[in-house]
């Protein structure tokens, strides 16, 4: 299935969302920790919480360059598992789609 003339520039438009984000966390735990130990321990959870936004982030980040790079194979909408169509629905609601539905639900199932 070929993508719409705009599912790259959507992918692109979201890559560069999910980039600055991700720069602007890295920065944030880039910071110093305060010397007073009571604000340390509220850094420290803010730190973590933010670690699990950047792992986040980072997936996400995957997901759209490789839709992107189906993009550019001529293999995007296929099922990256099965090869069936992967619905035009489900893309327009998630570009960086992979999976069709059955196999969506088969993976997260297990």
């Amino acid at each position: 299935m070929a993508s719409h003339p705009n599912t790259a520039a959507i992918l692109v438009a979201r890559l560069s969302e999910l980039d600055s984000r991700a720069a602007r966390i890295e920065a944030d735990l880039a910071e110093p920790l305060s010397a007073d130990f009571e604000e340390q321990a509220t850094e420290r959870e803010d730190d973590e919480s933010l670690a699990q936004q950047q792992a986040l982030l980072a997936t996400e980040i995957a997901a759209v360059k490789a839709a992107l790079a189906r993009i550019d194979e001529g293999s995007y909408g296929e099922c990256v598992r099965c090869g069936n169509p992967v619905g035009k629905k489900r893309l327009v609601a998630f570009p960086e789609a992979a999976l069709c539905i059955d196999c969506a639900r088969e993976v997260e199932a297990h």
